[in-house]
């Protein structure tokens, strides 16, 4: 399947389940939506895609108030947090983070709102596709946290009402990026 078949299949099944996907042709251009959509703090972990692309400054120039030094007791009050991904699986529109590092779980699961950077090469058609990186991922460290992500956070009660946000962002834009890294291990 092509990429831009792959791109479609992914960007509709996540917006099935309520994420907002948005495609750019730079960097530079996704932090003006982020900076459109916020007011607030935003959460920046540091991830190898992140500090290759110099995220946090280009996040800056565009006037993001920016928190690099995450903690349990800082992250609860920022409106946003924003993380590279691992790879994303087309057919259900999930997100794979390997968030083993705290500052990423912070990033992702405190904030109202989540911004997901992924480049469009590492898309995969689904699940079955994805058995492989998180083999490879396993071996590297078997300790690691993955998160599947799919969808803003969402909940039901007992008589089935569905609640968004309760246990995570009530939010989730997925910015796809080309070019900022095509390798399933980094986010």
């Amino acid at each position: 399947m092509v990429t831009e078949q792959l791109i479609e299949k992914f960007s509709t099944a996540a917006r099935n389940v309520g994420t907002e996907v948005c495609q750019f042709e730079t960097l530079a251009a996704a932090a003006e939506y982020v900076a459109a959509h916020l007011s607030g703090v935003l959460l920046v972990p540091s991830f190898a895609s992140g500090v290759r692309h110099q995220l946090s400054e280009t996040l800056t120039k565009v006037g993001i108030s920016v928190e690099e030094t995450l903690s349990r007791e800082t992250a609860p009050q920022a409106q946003a947090g924003i993380t590279g991904v691992n790879f994303a699986m087309a057919d259900t529109g999930t997100l794979a983070l390997e968030s083993t590092a705290e500052d990423i779980r912070l990033a992702t699961t405190l904030p109202e709102i989540q911004f997901a950077l992924l480049d469009p090469q590492k898309i995969l058609v689904d699940g079955l596709a994805a058995v492989e990186p998180m083999r490879q991922l396993h071996q590297r460290d078997p300790r690691n946290y993955i998160a599947y992500v799919t969808g803003p956070s969402r909940t039901a009660d007992i008589e089935r009402v569905l609640t968004i946000g309760v246990h995570g962002p009530k939010q989730l834009h997925v910015l796809l990026v080309p070019k900022l890294s095509s390798d399933l291990l980094e986010m």
